[in-house]
């Protein structure tokens, strides 16, 4: 396999930091990963699970379910949607309003160039058993654009289900396909979409810091609407804590690094419910892009590709008959319930230690599908990363948790932070700069002097500078006493107005001080 690293510095002073970013755009890499996990054994669930005897498999007419003696999962046949998914002696713990409504589905918002868009949930039309042992069920459920009405998102789509012996959850991937000359199409959102039990599960988890009992979306629909549809300010509350308050799902948004882990926990029973990425190599946009994980509804997501935080340079465009195939996961569905200790943390604990086993385990070796490569069929790249500013060091000094990529040659002319059609594979680097062996690599710092003065720090990140306190009308009581994550209030932007309400700020250099002087947004000034 043959590689190229491709090097990115907006300007000298990034190379300052150690979270240094090394752009390597991996489009359309299937056969190399910047790290390799040894591929592991079957994760063992945690808790109070006993290991069952086998899998079974029963299907019929009109659904196909899979049981394993932890869980029993039941999908429509052939149409591949979660119609419920059984776990200590909870018939279904996902909300299901049938025919329109299910507990698990992948959509596509798509639409022709000119055209209306619109959001699609893919319809399985051909239901085929893949593997079927006591250790192991894997399902099909695909359709054929050829073979369906003109007025679908033109995509071959194959969705894998798998079910394990000995596995508290199941695991799902897509397979998506355009054929060679097929219609010109926009598709600006992928993704995977749980719906737990309204009745049960008010408690959402998506990192050691943004845990909270979340209000009803009933609440929502009483609620007066913001200045976009998803922010509601809740004017009435089942639960009176929640009065008052605003509610709006990108406020629990997380960059795609630390998205590997969400979910929901039901305090009667005490059960957990979390989708699992082990791996952001098919999620769009690069590690610092944020993207979605829970909201109220209560929703899970397991997203792949969006237009949030970007804009239309996200959106996927195919021309002049242009063909594409892609591999969206495998995502792992893990359900816990640990006893004696079914607190929300042990739960939390459990889910996060097995999200770890699923990491170790990546890339997997119990995925029947061709198109998914395991670690058997991968390559693999290691070395030291050095940094060589003279003004900063007369010797190289080691890139310490920078961040590295791995891209096919020729990639540079579309950006890692857009590059929506290929895989993406990032590690980063120990403190000394090493993690992927390509000997010694020297990036020569592009100067032509000392930095005379620069605002902030080039980390990708906003933390350092001015954040307002919000609107006390507008206020989302959970982050008042979190100054890490004051910047995910609503309505912030407006505050730069009545900060600066006659002009523009002004930074004096040398005078100054970004933490106080310097709006973390680029907003612009209604007056």
């Amino acid at each position: 396999m043959e590689g190229k690293l491709i090097w990115w510095s907006p300007s000298p002073s990034w190379l300052m930091l150690s979270t240094l970013c090394l752009l390597l755009c991996a489009a359309q890499l299937q056969t190399s990963s910047a790290t390799v996990a040894a591929a592991g054994t079957v994760p063992i669930p945690a808790g109070n699970v006993v290991p069952s005897a086998g899998v079974k498999l029963t299907s019929g007419k009109d659904e196909a379910m899979i049981d394993n003696g932890i869980i029993q999962l039941t999908l429509t046949n052939p149409g591949g949607f979660v119609r419920a998914l059984k776990y200590q002696g909870v018939e279904n713990v996902l909300e299901t309003h049938e025919p329109d409504d299910f507990g698990g589905y992948f959509d596509v918002s798509w639409d022709h160039p000119g055209g209306e868009g619109k959001t699609e949930q893919v319809v399985g039309t051909k239901f085929t058993v893949i593997t079927e042992t006591e250790d192991q069920v894997e399902l099909s459920f695909s359709s054929s654009w050829a073979a369906s009405p003109k007025d679908l998102v033109p995509l071959n789509v194959d969705k894998r289900f798998i079910v394990q012996k000995g596995v508290s959850g199941f695991y799902w991937y897509v397979i998506v396909e355009r054929l060679k000359g097929w219609p010109d199409v926009n598709m600006d959102q992928h993704r995977m979409v749980f719906r737990p039990k309204i009745t049960m599960f008010k408690y959402m988890a998506v990192s050691d810091e943004i845990q909270k009992m979340m209000p009803a979306y009933k609440d929502r629909e009483t609620g007066e609407k913001l200045a976009y549809p998803e922010a509601v300010l809740l004017t009435t509350a089942i639960e009176p804590e929640f009065k008052d308050q605003v509610d709006d799902k990108y406020q629990y948004s997380m960059e795609i690094k630390d998205h590997k882990l969400k979910g929901w926990i039901s305090d009667d029973p005490k059960i957990g419910f979390w989708v699992i990425s082990p791996s952001e190599e098919y999620i769009a946009g690069g590690p610092n892009k944020p993207e979605l994980t829970c909201h109220c509804g209560p929703i899970c997501l397991a997203m792949f590709t969006s237009v949030h935080y970007s804009g239309l340079d996200m959106v996927t465009e195919y021309r002049n008959g242009e063909p594409w195939k892609k591999v969206f996961g495998p995502v792992m569905v893990y359900l816990n319930s640990i006893v004696p200790s079914n607190d929300h943390a042990a739960l939390w604990q459990d889910a996060k230690a097995q999200m770890e086993k699923e990491v170790q385990n990546w890339p997997y070796n119990f995925v029947a599908s061709a198109d998914y490569l395991p670690a058997a069929k991968r390559g693999s790249v290691s070395g030291q990363l050095l940094v060589d500013d003279k003004v900063l060091s007369p010797t190289p000094k080691e890139a310490c948790t920078a961040y590295v990529g791995l891209a096919l040659p020729g990639t540079t002319e579309v950006a890692f932070q857009f590059d929506v059609k290929g895989y993406q594979f990032w590690t980063q680097t120990d403190p000394k700069g090493n993690e992927v062996k390509l000997g010694p690599v020297t990036y020569k710092a592009p100067r032509n002097g000392p930095t005379l003065w620069e605002i902030g720090i080039p980390d990708r990140s906003a933390a350092e500078f001015f954040v307002p306190d919000p609107d006390p009308k507008f206020v989302n009581k959970f982050f008042v006493d979190k100054p890490n994550d004051k910047y995910r209030q609503y309505g912030l932007w407006l505050r730069y107005p009545e900060l600066y309400p006659k002009s523009d700020l002004v930074f004096d250099i040398g005078v100054s001080n970004y933490s106080k002087d310097w709006f973390f947004a680029h907003v612009l000034r209604y007056v």
